[in-house]
């Protein structure tokens, strides 16, 4: 697989679902990529990439950001408070707000920095106890409770169980988001973003069907 066939198949889910491909944002996830693989991306054109750690994003992405023009970095992994001030310097989005905890703690770093990357809130779809989000009977409170701290709320975020049909999650995760007024909704990865995009996905998390398998040792 490569990011033109990736796009491809993005253009098309649109196309079956009516929607354009403007709709759809890629991110290209490069958590633990060799640096050549993902400059090789960059220099496509693409622009968009997910992370799913702090320090590891630190170590690469402000040289890349000076590099290359137009760059939207997004934090697709878990969040700790004490690490909320350098992931909202760094990224553009953050995918993984999952408690009350971490938004206060935001709310005053975006007092203190003037700025807040724009935020997904994350819902644990399949009330798994391994994961992280909030279970969605507690969603509708959640959402309230982080838009009354003033934070740029986006959207939704979930992870399907991986024995689990996603479609299912989709849809649960997509009626949450309209019953709330949200227009965003980050879900679907490499093996089921089509499914995602014909249940309104905004931003879908490709990684390893662009990269390649990651690199982990």
């Amino acid at each position: 697989m490569s990011l033109p066939e990736i796009t491809a198949r993005i253009d098309a889910a649109c196309d079956r679902a009516g929607r354009s491909p403007a709709e759809v944002a890629l991110i290209a996830v490069s958590k633990v990529q060799p640096d050549a693989r993902v400059e090789a991306v960059l220099d496509a054109g693409h622009r968009v990439f997910g992370e799913n750690r702090v320090q590891e994003a630190q170590g690469k992405w402000p040289a890349w950001k000076e590099r290359y023009d137009g760059v939207e970095l997004h934090l697709l992994g878990p969040l700790q408070s004490n690490k909320a001030r350098p992931a909202m310097e760094l990224f553009d989005a953050i995918h993984s707000v999952d408690r009350l905890k971490l938004a206060r703690r935001m709310a005053d770093m975006a007092q203190e920095l003037g700025r807040c990357p724009d935020l997904f809130l994350q819902i644990n779809t399949g009330e798994e106890g391994q994961k992280a989000g909030v279970a969605p009977a507690e969603a509708d409170d959640f959402i309230h409770e982080v838009r009354a701290l003033d934070l740029p709320v986006k959207g939704l975020m979930c992870i399907p169980p991986v024995e689990e049909t996603p479609s299912l999650h989709f849809a649960l995760l997509a009626k949450i988001a309209a019953r709330n007024g949200l227009s965003g909704l980050s879900m679907g990865m490499s093996a089921d973003f089509e499914e995602a995009i014909a249940l309104g996905a905004t931003h879908v998390r490709v990684g390893s069907a662009i990269f390649g398998e990651r690199v982990t040792g």
